[in-house]
C-alpha cells in the first residue's frame, strides 16, 4: 500500500478504539506526537522529584522521612518506566534512552513548570503530594484510553502508585490543617505559592494545531480545559472544607456555563520558565540532574556492556 492508503487504515484502527503497539505501522506525526508528550513526561517524572528530594533529610520525623523517600524512589522509577516507552518510539528517529536524557541537560526537552518551582516548607511538601499529584492524576487517567497501547499499560502502574503519593499529600495536608496557629499559616502559604502554577499545569486555553492532532490521533481524549474544571470541581470545595482561602478573588462556580471561572495564570511568565528554565529552581535542580547523570555513568555502561556479553 501507498502512504495515503496505509494512514487512511491507520485512522479506521483508531475510529474503531484499537490500540498501536510499538510493532505496529504508524505515521510519521503520530510517532512524533507521541514521542513529545511520552518525553517530557518522563523527564517531569525525573524533575519532579527534586522539590520532595529536598525534604528527605529535613522531613519532621522518621515515618514522614521514609514515606517521602519511598515517593522519590517512586517518581525516578515512573521516569525509568516512560523513557523505556519513549525508547521504542525514538528509536526509527536514531535516538536512545541516552540521547532522551541528553536532551533534558541541553535544554532540548521541557519539564512540567510546578517542578521549577520553590518548596521552602514541609507545607510545600504536603501540597506537591495532594494537589500537584492529583492534579497529575486527573492529566494520567484521562490518558489511559490513548490509542497507544504501551503508553497505556505504563499508566495503570503510574496512576495506581500516584494514588498513594496523593494520599500521603493528603495526610500531610490534614495534619497541618488541625495543628497550630503557625502550621495553619504556613499552610496557607504553600496553598497561596502553588495555586498559578496549578493552574498552569494542565496548558493553554485554546487548543491549539498540536493538541487538536492529538485528540484525532486519540493520544489523548480531553482538553487542557476540560482537565482543568475536572481538577476544580474535584480540589476547590476540598480546599475551602479545610478552612484555607483559594488566592483568586474572582473564583467562582458559574451555574449557567457550567463551569469554574478564574483568574487566568500569567501564561509569558511560566511559558517562559518552561521554555527558557528561568524558574526558581530549574538550574539548581538541572545541574543536580547533570552531575547525577554523570557520576553515575559508568553504571549505565557497565550494564550496557554486560547485556551486550550476555547476548553473545
Amino acid at each position: 500500500m501507498n502512504q495515503d492508503a496505509r494512514h487512511a487504515q491507520f485512522m479506521e484502527r483508531i475510529e474503531r478504539g484499537e490500540k498501536i503497539e510499538a510493532t505496529d505501522w504508524m505515521p510519521d506525526e503520530y510517532r512524533k506526537l507521541l514521542l513529545k508528550l511520552i518525553h517530557m513526561h518522563g523527564v517531569s517524572e525525573i524533575m519532579g522529584a527534586f522539590p520532595e528530594k529536598e525534604w528527605v533529610p529535613k522531613a519532621p520525623t522518621l515515618k514522614r522521612k521514609l514515606a517521602i523517600m519511598a515517593k522519590v524512589q517512586d517518581e525516578m522509577g515512573h521516569g525509568q518506566l516512560l523513557l523505556r516507552v519513549a525508547e521504542d518510539l525514538a528509536a526509527p528517529l536514531g535516538k536512545g534512552r541516552e540521547e532522551l536524557l541528553d536532551d533534558l541537560l541541553a535544554g532540548r526537552v521541557k519539564f512540567h513548570n510546578v517542578f521549577h518551582m520553590e518548596s521552602p516548607t514541609w507545607a510545600d511538601a504536603g501540597v506537591i503530594g495532594w494537589l500537584v499529584d492529583g492534579a497529575a492524576i486527573i492529566n494520567q487517567a484521562a490518558l489511559l484510553d490513548t490509542s497507544y497501547a504501551p503508553y497505556a499499560r505504563v499508566l495503570k502502574r503510574i496512576c495506581a502508585e500516584e494514588s498513594f503519593h496523593m494520599q500521603h499529600g493528603e495526610n500531610i495536608i490534614l495534619t497541618l490543617a488541625r495543628g497550630t496557629k503557625g502550621q495553619r499559616q504556613m499552610l496557607q502559604e504553600a496553598v497561596d505559592r502553588w495555586w498559578e502554577s496549578l493552574l498552569f499545569f494542565f496548558g493553554p486555553v485554546e487548543v491549539t494545531p498540536a493538541a487538536q492532532r492529538m485528540i484525532d490521533y486519540r493520544i489523548r481524549i480531553k482538553t487542557n480545559e476540560e482537565l482543568r474544571q475536572q481538577f476544580l470541581n474535584k480540589y476547590v470545595p476540598r480546599i475551602r472544607s479545610l478552612g484555607l482561602t483559594i488566592p483568586d478573588p474572582h473564583l467562582r462556580y458559574d451555574e449557567k456555563q457550567k463551569k469554574w471561572l478564574y483568574t487566568q495564570p500569567d501564561w509569558e511568565k511560566f511559558g517562559e520558565i518552561v521554555r527558557y528554565n528561568r524558574g526558581p529552581k530549574s538550574e539548581e535542580r538541572i545541574g543536580l540532574r547533570r552531575f547525577a547523570h554523570e557520576e553515575q555513568r559508568w553504571v549505565r555502561e557497565a550494564m550496557v556492556r554486560a547485556h551486550k556479553m550476555q547476548a553473545v
